[in-house]
Formats: structure tokens, C-alpha cells, sequence
């Protein structure tokens, strides 16, 4: 049997009770695999978008209290961070994997991006069924794309555009028991293709043909 990438103990990571316990476990079972895909896809967007792009493992430096419901490797042309700028991501919810083109409201060009983005909804009407937007990168629940092709992409955007926390997510999530099913070869091929479809999203997001 093929080695799977995802185990169920990834995904258990996030039901470990305390800050420190969490933090432990989750360095020791995930970082080390966000590491690897850090390290793959930079140099994949580099290639495909002919620009230097980095990897950045969440860190979760910040927290002091609340141990972190999910995490992440992003992936921006920039080294030092990711957040004002669009994004790609692959990352763990208890739930689910995820991977995902997002504009977050740290974003300086949020009005410019969503205005682009209204303009060329096709390219979001166009992606598979099965793939899902959001308008809020803390909250794991998002909308199927194949129930949201006509409001919910303008309402998201509109609020991407009018609203100052207004943020837009869109991409994959895979149900954790799917994800440890798939082996090491064919969740590389699931995230490639999913970055593959994304792509030209991100590139009307920063506004290149």
C-alpha cells in the first residue's frame, strides 16, 4: 500500500487540549510537512508566475492563551510575509485539508483586486463544482461553488471591495477522511492541478496576464 502524506493524527492535532500541548504536537506532526510542500511549491510558483515566490509556515508567535484551531503554509513573492498580498495556501483544519488562493484584509489593494475579480467572474463560474469560496479565512465552514455561482460570488466580493475586514478565499477542501486515503503521489498531483486552476484567479488578483 502507498504511504499517505495526511494521517489521522495530523487532523487530531487540533483537539489536544492547552496552548503548549497543541503547539508541541503540532510542530512535531505538521510543520515538518508544511516544511516539504514550502520548499516544492516556492520553487513551483516561481516557475510558473517567473517571480522569486517564498514559503511561510505559520508560527502561531503571537498566541499566549488560545492554542490555534488550524494552520498553514502560504505562499507570496515576498519574504518577509505574505498577508497584505494575495496568497496561496495549503493547510489543516481538524476538519479538513485546504488549498486555496485568498486576499485577507490586511491587504492594501483589496478595492482594486475585488473590482477585477467582479469583472472577471467567469473565471470563478468556470472552476469545478466542487471547489468552495469564503469570505472569512478564520471560520472553516465555505460555501460549495456549485450552489454560489450567482449571489454569493457577488456578495463576497462586494464585501471584499466595501468592507474593511472583508477578505476572499477560494480553492479545495478535502474532508480529513479523504485526505488520509491519499497517497503521498496523488495529494501532490490534487494540490498541483487545484494550484493549476487557481492560477489564473491569482493572476487577475495581481493584475498580470
Amino acid at each position: 500500500m502507498s504511504k499517505t502524506f495526511w494521517e489521522d493524527k495530523d487532523f487530531n492535532v487540533f483537539q489536544i487540549d492547552g496552548l503548549e500541548n497543541r503547539m508541541e504536537a503540532l510542530i512535531k506532526n505538521i510543520r515538518p510537512k508544511f516544511d516539504e510542500l514550502g520548499k516544492k511549491y516556492s520553487l513551483y510558483f516561481s516557475g510558473a508566475l517567473g517571480d522569486e515566490y517564498f514559503a511561510h509556515v505559520a508560527k502561531h508567535a503571537r498566541r499566549s492563551v488560545n492554542p490555534p484551531k488550524d494552520s498553514w503554509v502560504a505562499f507570496a513573492p515576498y519574504k518577509r510575509g505574505y498577508k497584505a498580498l494575495p496568497h496561496f495556501q495549503i493547510g489543516l483544519w481538524g476538519s479538513h485539508l485546504f488549498i486555496i488562493v485568498a486576499v485577507i484584509y490586511e491587504a492594501p489593494d483589496k478595492v482594486a483586486i475585488a473590482e477585477r475579480l467582479l469583472k472577471k467572474k467567469s473565471l470563478l463560474t468556470k472552476l469545478p463544482d466542487e471547489f468552495i469560496i469564503s469570505g472569512d479565512h478564520m471560520k472553516q465552514d465555505a460555501i460549495p461553488l456549485k450552489g454560489a455561482k450567482k449571489t454569493d460570488i457577488n456578495q463576497i466580493l462586494t464585501r471584499l471591495r466595501d468592507i474593511k475586514k472583508g477578505e476572499f478565499l477560494v480553492g479545495r477542501h478535502i474532508t480529513r477522511d479523504e485526505a488520509v486515503k491519499l497517497s503521498e503521489e496523488e495529494f501532490l498531483l490534487l494540490a498541483e492541478e487545484t494550484f493549476e486552476q487557481l492560477l489564473p484567479i491569482y493572476k487577475t488578483m495581481i493584475n498580470i496576464k
